[in-house]
């Protein structure tokens, strides 16, 4: 978790976080129950080293025959263990509260975060490529799109699996693993190990890599269970390394593709229709481990952040990159871009990436470490960025490449991925 003494250094900074990312929590009341947990600590220390040195004199007595001599000792050792008995209770219920209330104390932010209370006050840094001009006819939407080519089944998905599912096939599947495979060649060709990992994990799991306790509402729990689907391969990625001093001379880039599932509560009615915010999805993630030199892990979020603009130039989308208001940031994180690529069945950029710096927010949970120069171990850094999520990212993909005569363009990049197809009709 966070380091305590320094959220009393900064306890008004940590408490404006918490407001700024409106996480309902005390660091007054946090900082009281830390200094009792400290009291109570103590005194079980003191209690049991007192018990301790009474049991051996009782000992020593009993050895030399001196029974009655003990007795009395034994009385008051006797009442001894009841104090020490409940103050280790009461130590341990502090200690619990303390714990609950740490996990839920958010990470500061960056000073050139702006302030805000949601997306719409996230700041526009750039806009690259043109919006399509459909002037001479009438654009579909991805739906209608998806339904007419025979992509995508909306009904059976929702007939076989509940609201919010769908089924892709045909050309929308293989355009939906063209863009994952896009996305992992770009990756492997900058230097990065590639992984399938777990998407059932342990509650441990979720907690060490900062999306519990603030998120278990968006994640779905096997029942009967201590596991999870993630919504995410960034909270494997980070697990993997949990417990372990690492060799960062060099800073460890990993991706992982993997089907993800959120819950989306809090959504309802809130894009029921289409691709944009389903049960079940897949993601090509970018989670990088690095030393803690601030300048070197603003460098990576530049530069994870500029592979996704790579990625969406190559398939010729429009797009722009937002600096996220803290209102918008989530508890674990210190700074964060999002890429919105345009959509025009909305009429407005929808959000397809995301890429965040965490400080060593989740190395502390996850006891990520490595040795600096003095040889002293040191929590790592964490960063992680959306290389791509799907299907979403077909939304923008079928809308903006569509053609008066109903074909879709396939940009070049992706054609060696769709067996050579230039357009879909």
């Amino acid at each position: 978790m966070l380091n305590i003494a320094a959220i009393r250094q900064q306890a008004k900074a940590y408490q404006q976080a918490a407001n700024s990312k409106k996480i309902s929590i005390s660091i007054e009341e946090l900082l009281e129950v830390d200094d009792r947990r400290r009291e109570l600590l103590l005194l079980t220390e003191t209690l049991r080293a007192e018990r301790n040195r009474r049991s051996k004199a009782i000992e020593q007595l009993m050895l030399e025959g001196r029974k009655e001599e003990a007795a009395p000792l034994k009385l008051e050792t006797s009442e001894l263990l009841q104090q020490l008995k409940l103050a280790e209770a009461q130590y341990r219920q502090t200690m619990f509260r303390y714990e609950d209330l740490m996990l839920r104390v958010p990470n500061l932010t960056s000073a050139d975060t702006p302030p805000g209370a949601g997306d719409e006050d996230n700041v526009e840094i750039r806009r690259v490529g043109d919006i399509p001009d459909f002037a001479t006819f009438t654009p579909q939407s991805h739906v209608e799109i998806g339904q007419r080519l025979g992509m995508v089944d909306f009904a059976r998905g929702v007939k076989i699996g509940g609201t919010r599912q769908y089924v892709l096939a045909n050309y929308g599947l293989q355009l939906h693993r063209a863009v994952q495979q896009l996305a992992l060649d770009m990756l492997m060709d900058k230097g990065y190990e590639l992984m399938d990992v777990p998407v059932m994990v342990k509650e441990e799991t979720l907690v060490s890599s900062g999306y519990f306790p603030a998120n278990r509402d968006q994640t779905f729990g096997i029942q009967g269970e201590d596991k999870w689907l993630i919504g995410t391969s960034e909270v494997p990625l980070i697990s993997f390394y949990s417990g372990e001093l690492m060799d960062l001379a060099i800073p460890k880039r990993l991706g992982a593709v993997s089907p993800c599932y959120r819950s989306e509560v809090g959504s309802a009615g809130r894009d029921v229709q289409g691709l944009y915010r389903v049960h079940q999805f897949a993601k090509v993630e970018q989670v990088v481990l690095c030393e803690a030199d601030l300048s070197l892990a603003l460098s990576l979020l530049e530069q994870m952040t500029a592979t996704s603009e790579e990625l969406l130039q190559l398939l010729e989308l429009p797009y722009r990159v937002v600096a996220v208001c803290a209102g918008d940031m989530s508890q674990k994180n210190y700074k964060q871009y999002d890429i919105e690529t345009w959509m025009p069945s909305r009429g407005s950029y929808g959000e397809t990436h995301s890429a965040s710096l965490l400080l060593d927010f989740q190395a502390r949970r996850s006891n990520i470490r490595y040795l600096d120069q003095n040889g002293k171990p040191q929590f790592a850094y964490t960063l992680n960025n959306t290389m791509v999520a799907t299907p979403r990212i077909l939304i923008p993909l079928l809308e903006n490449h569509q053609r008066e005569d109903g074909s879709i363009y396939i940009p070049p990049v992706l054609r060696p991925y769709m067996r050579g197809l230039s357009e879909l009709r």
